[in-house]
């Protein structure tokens, strides 16, 4: 079971996994990020890891995912767009963007998949590191804060959607 899995990880590797998950997660982590949040945060709950040292890996985990993809779309993503004008994620996310602007940014971090797509596209766009930085990292800050609280506070009903869902 997953939840297996996760806990062996994180008795392993501890935060590094935190870290490591959300950092990773656009290139290739096929685990949802709401459910390795949701986790750690019923983990740090039970006592198992400390509630900031897991939040802190977390939270700079996705920054740097975030920050990397941004970097990507910037420098090279020229090179990509071609290739990802039938991708789904791709459109919806440039969609969101020109339609959307500055609030497409905010709201980005909310959808799955689109979180990591919309950076890229963002640097992509030749949209200033400053007004990318001020959105998404906020709203990377509520997204993140809003699902650690909900595993704290809702640790049970939390754990038995886990189980239907299969995780």
């Amino acid at each position: 079971m997953m939840s297996d899995t996760l806990l062996e990880l994180v008795n392993q590797y501890g935060y590094v996994f935190f870290f490591l998950a959300f950092s990773l997660g656009p290139f290739g982590i096929p685990v949802p990020n709401e459910v390795i949040i949701l986790s750690g945060s019923i983990l740090s709950h039970s006592g198992v890891v400390k509630y900031w040292g897991t939040y802190t890996s977390i939270l700079t985990g996705l920054l740097t995912a975030i920050t990397t993809s941004y970097i990507i779309g910037r420098f090279f993503g020229h090179r990509f767009k071609k290739r990802w004008l039938t991708n789904r994620y791709f459109l919806k996310a440039e969609f969101m963007l020109r339609r959307k602007g500055d609030l497409a940014m905010l709201i980005g971090m909310f959808i799955p998949v689109v979180r990591y797509v919309m950076p890229l596209l963002i640097g992509m766009s030749e949209i200033h590191f400053k007004k990318f930085a001020l959105f998404t990292y906020s709203s990377a800050l509520i997204w993140t804060m809003t699902y650690f609280v909900i595993g704290i506070y809702f640790k049970a009903p939390v754990l038995s959607l886990m189980q239907v869902l299969g995780y």
